[in-house]
């Protein structure tokens, strides 16, 4: 069913929690709905308003439970579902101990399509309606999650991590494989459904000058496309950067030399940025993603989200299995801690809209995903904001819907998804 009306409380943002006070920025109702035709949201506001104005439709009514626009997981990497929360590496050994072994597995296609199905399965247990991700080197590997998300309704961008250097040999191609295989899988997916392509250098380490030319030319060809990548995500990797490109400003440098610098360019962790770098991400437009719970896990770094915010478009992810969390509610709690570590709390209104429409603007798919405003896919979650004893008790205190929210963010988990909706159709939990 993708027709229905959905009552519960909502909470839609106008403008950006970042940019007006919050009490400007967001609608709550405590006795809200969302009514959905044709899988797409076709009115919200409140229930008595909606249900005069769609009688027709089926009514599911969730109660009290929270109805939000799906999670947008900007960051992450399903082939490492497998070895999410390995122990103790930092990212040039977790590459080498764990990343590269596990993705050499994904060489048997039935592997990659059993993955990439446990993983779409698991970010819809914990909310998540839309993920971007890197694949591994093998073309099958990106077929395996676009056709698992088609099963599922759900959008995904994704693409064939390229790389022809510092990588074993069964993870490497060459410049030419990168450019044919990924304009291959382009002219097969971009566009198809809801699949979206993004070209998918892993970082400058491990892509030969030639092969980023080669990828910046296709990019150059299809710009339509997305690109994601990852950029100054440790100390030890930028030193390694500058060694392998030493005519290069900075680590940005490595890109934009290769034409893979622009507006629809996905920047991964994004720590340990120079005053040049920033000013010219911030130029072009490009936007960069926050990965909190990785970026502690392996010892990276604290992102600067209050001092980016205001230059680029900036999303959240899990960086699975980097990230050692599925859940985008643990990765805006890791975002709060990591704002007080640099002395910038956020508000709850500012972790969900980075959670959803900030995610959703990254990608280029404002409007389409992460809102709860009429036309966008009716791609929702609905949170029980008491699923825990402890989150019950700290909840019934609260005197507003940031309070009730927040216990929900810090201590919440997929026991907090109370339904999901992919396209207005509702997500069968799983057994």
């Amino acid at each position: 069913m993708t027709d229905a009306l959905i009552l519960g409380q909502t909470l839609a943002f106008s403008v950006s929690p970042f940019d007006v006070a919050v009490e400007e920025a967001a609608r709550h109702e405590t006795h809200g709905a969302v009514a959905v035709r044709g899988g797409r949201i076709a009115a919200v506001g409140p229930a008595q308003d909606l249900r005069r104005d769609h009688p027709d439709l089926p009514v599911t009514d969730m109660g009290e439970a929270l109805i939000l626009p799906g999670f947008v997981d900007a960051h992450m990497h399903y082939p490492q579902t497998g070895i999410v929360a390995s122990w103790g590496k930092r990212l040039i050994d977790w590459l080498n101990g764990y990343t590269f072994p596990e993705e050499m597995r994904l060489a048997d296609p039935a592997y990659a399509a059993e993955v990439a199905a446990r993983t779409l399965d698991l970010a819809l247990a914990h909310g998540t309606t839309t993920l971007t991700s890197f694949c591994t080197i093998h073309p099958h590997s990106v077929d395996a999650l676009f056709e698992a998300a088609a099963a599922r309704g759900m959008a995904v961008v994704a693409g064939k991590t390229c790389m022809d250097r510092n990588a074993p040999e069964g993870l490497r191609d060459t410049a030419l494989s990168a450019y044919d295989d990924s304009k291959a899988l382009i002219d097969r997916w971009h566009g198809t459904g809801r699949a979206r392509y993004a070209i998918t250098p892993r970082f400058s380490p491990t892509s030969t000058p030639e092969q980023l030319k080669a990828l910046g030319a296709l990019w150059a060809e299809r710009p339509d496309c997305l690109m994601q990548t990852h950029l100054s995500e440790q100390i030890e990797e930028i030193a390694w950067v500058r060694e392998l490109f030493p005519g290069a400003r900075d680590y940005l440098d490595t890109y934009e030399a290769a034409g893979l610098l622009g507006a629809r360019g996905l920047y991964g962790h994004a720590i340990h940025l120079e005053p040049r770098e920033i000013d010219r991400l911030a130029e072009v437009g490009a936007a960069v993603v926050h990965c909190p719970t990785s970026n502690t896990f392996i010892g990276s770094g604290l992102f600067d989200t209050a001092g980016l915010v205001p230059r680029m478009p900036v999303g959240l992810a899990t960086d699975t299995g980097g990230g050692s969390n599925f859940s985008m509610l643990r990765t805006m709690g890791a975002a709060y801690e990591v704002g007080q570590l640099r002395g910038a709390a956020l508000h709850p209104a500012q972790l969900l809209w980075l959670a959803t429409e900030g995610s959703a603007r990254a990608l280029h798919m404002g409007g389409e995903i992460g809102t709860l405003t009429p036309g966008a896919m009716a791609d929702l979650v609905a949170l029980d904001l008491a699923s825990t004893p402890a989150i019950a008790q700290r909840a019934v205190r609260a005197e507003d819907i940031w309070e009730a929210l927040f216990p929900t963010i810090m201590m919440g988990d997929d026991r907090a998804v109370a339904r999901v909706w992919v396209g207005g159709a509702a997500v069968a939990r799983p057994a």
